[in-house]
């Protein structure tokens, strides 16, 4: 079964959302069917601010290592394109390709001083770009175009994602995803209204999969959510051992 197909399935396909060699591999011996990239996990786990501010070698380092050390299908976060122009996007998806990547998730949003929108139509014909150059070059990944009409509450939210679903879908995004979309009345509308699978996000009134399923999401993401529950439970733990001044906590 293709990464494309895990898409279609009854089921959602549950992603689990990792940052090195270790957490892939924890995933793959738990048995998920897919592995994504946390840009923000990497970023703080390497010691930059997510925004595409670590640079771009630096991931595809990281990403390479995770790839060698495991055979689930691995779909990279690579935030906004890490340029604006489609002929430089295209060549960092084409490296990833190389890699063993089989799918990128990018963004309609970038951070300068503060996270903003990028211009829909705009935006859309970068996807069309890419996604030519790609099909020139017979690359073949699966593409999930990430809306942050949600997560930078703009107003009129569910009508914005309606009209940039429309032009993401006509530019050839394969997947939609749309973080910080939690209420069963918009995650309903959505799913309703997008030929292409709708991802969601790890939120903390998100319902449980089986709820999810029947309201037509596809595809289930953990985010960065994941990776800052371990570093706060790590927190707590360092703090035990040097409250106790033991390690017995550990055990």
């Amino acid at each position: 079964m293709t990464f494309k197909d895990l898409h279609y399935q009854t089921a959602p396909l549950l992603l689990c959302n990792v940052w090195d060699v270790a957490s892939a591999q924890l995933a793959e011996q738990l048995g998920f069917k897919a592995i994504g990239t946390s840009s923000a996990a990497i970023a703080a786990s390497q010691g930059f601010v997510d925004g595409e501010q670590m640079p771009f070698d630096s991931l595809y380092s990281i990403v390479k290592q995770i790839r060698q050390h495991s055979t689930l299908p691995l779909t990279v976060d690579i935030e906004s394109g890490y340029s604006r122009e489609a002929k430089q996007i295209a060549e960092n998806i084409k490296r990833l390709s190389d890699a063993g990547v089989v799918g990128i998730n990018i963004e309609d949003s970038v951070v300068t001083q503060q996270r903003s929108l990028l211009n829909a139509d705009a935006f859309s014909a970068t996807i069309s770009h890419v996604k030519q150059q790609l099909s020139q070059q017979k690359i073949d990944v699966f593409i999930n175009v990430r809306s942050d009409v949600f997560l930078l509450n703009t107003q009129d939210a569910i009508e914005q994602a309606k009209q940039r679903i429309a032009l993401y879908t006509a530019a050839g995004a394969n997947g939609i995803f749309l973080p910080c979309l939690e209420k069963a009345e918009d995650i309903q509308a959505i799913c309703e209204f997008s030929e292409l699978p709708i991802n969601v996000m790890c939120m903390p009134h998100l319902a449980d999969f089986t709820q999810l399923q029947a309201w037509g999401v596809k595809r289930i993401s953990m985010g960065n959510f994941l990776f800052e529950n371990m570093q706060q439970h790590l927190k707590t733990q360092l703090n035990r051992i040097t409250l106790q001044q033991s390690f017995a906590s550990l055990f």
